[in-house]
């Protein structure tokens, strides 16, 4: 390991916002901020903010925006022959330069299996989510004869909302035919990711895609099969554990919705937010690095953050 994340001071490397003197952030999403630099490019900055349940929480993770926006370029390089993505190059580990798109406004989540908001859906008794049928008798993390597309909407404020691919077309969000080629490119992408995890002792269970047009063409947007996109198991015992209905072990973002829900903080977070523990937050950066370890095989080496508003400053005004 990196005697920076080995020392005490990991916390102290943490992203919460950008801040560059007279440049303002022109948009800043839920853990990016983004600056315009030409009409054409964009400089994507990979925060350490976290988010779930549609809420940003104020404590960051240490590195986390160097092991999203790393991970997300291993994950572009690896499904260029599928479809085109934004990336142009990524000059530092929590900066991209990608591509500026007209981002459509659905996410394209795909699951290949019965867990996280579709489990709760399912043990409710509901048997239909975004307009699939979901099969009886199934249990908790069990696979799907086939991967399933559960779209949402793209929610400026507020929550994503799930949203049927029928409904998608008839509300003119998306038309019939651009719809009918997202989804085979996103069952295909899936398809790619499950394999390049299952090669690294992984499940791929289910993942969010975005995607935007430019000057007509479908371009693969944001990031791809990141802890913050998708949710792994462990494909080591995995089986053992669906057969006598034990938690999988796994490697996502859903560790820190589980803890929200079983400290009783997911019902008032419209209301109050609560405070992240630095032992949670280590925790949570240890998950991320463990994950970008295991899916592309490389000791991760984190950078100071202490100069990081510095660099930013001179790569935009060039």
């Amino acid at each position: 390991m990196n005697s920076i994340a080995d020392s005490s001071q990991l916390l102290e490397h943490c992203i919460q916002q950008t801040s560059v003197p007279g440049r303002p952030v022109d948009y800043r999403g839920k853990v990016r901020d983004i600056y315009y630099l030409d009409p054409n490019r964009m400089a994507i900055v990979a925060t350490d903010r976290i988010s779930a349940f549609d809420h940003i929480f104020n404590e960051p993770i240490p590195f986390k925006g160097q092991l999203l926006n790393q991970l997300a370029w291993y994950g572009f390089r690896r499904i260029e022959d599928i479809c085109t993505h934004h990336v142009l190059e990524v000059p530092h580990p929590n900066v991209t330069i990608a591509r500026k798109c007209h981002p459509l406004p659905v996410e394209v989540v795909v699951r290949g299996y019965l867990t996280g908001h579709a489990w709760r859906v399912y043990k409710e008794g509901g048997r239909l989510l975004c307009g699939q049928s979901l099969p009886e008798g199934m249990r908790q993390h069990e696979a799907f004869p086939n991967p399933i597309i559960t779209p949402s909407t793209k929610a400026h404020e507020g929550h994503d909302e799930d949203i049927s691919e029928d409904e998608i077309i008839a509300r003119g969000l998306v038309s019939g035919e651009r719809w009918t080629e997202i989804r085979e490119i996103a069952i295909r992408l899936f398809r790619r990711g499950w394999n390049v995890a299952h090669e690294k002792g992984l499940i791929l269970v289910d993942t969010k895609y975005e995607f935007g047009l430019s000057d007509d063409e479908l371009v693969l947007i944001d990031e791809v099969h990141t802890a913050d996109s998708s949710r792994y198991f462990y494909a080591d015992g995995y089986e053992e554990r669906l057969e006598k209905g034990k938690s999988q072990k796994q490697l996502s973002k859903e560790f820190l919705r589980e803890w929200l829900i079983e400290s009783g903080h997911h019902a008032t977070l419209d209301q109050k937010l609560p405070v992240l523990p630095d032992d949670l937050r280590i925790s949570i950066y240890n998950r991320y690095r463990e994950l970008y370890e295991k899916l592309t095989g490389e000791t991760f080496i984190p950078v100071s953050t202490k100069e990081f508003n510095r660099w930013l400053g001179d790569l935009l005004a060039k």
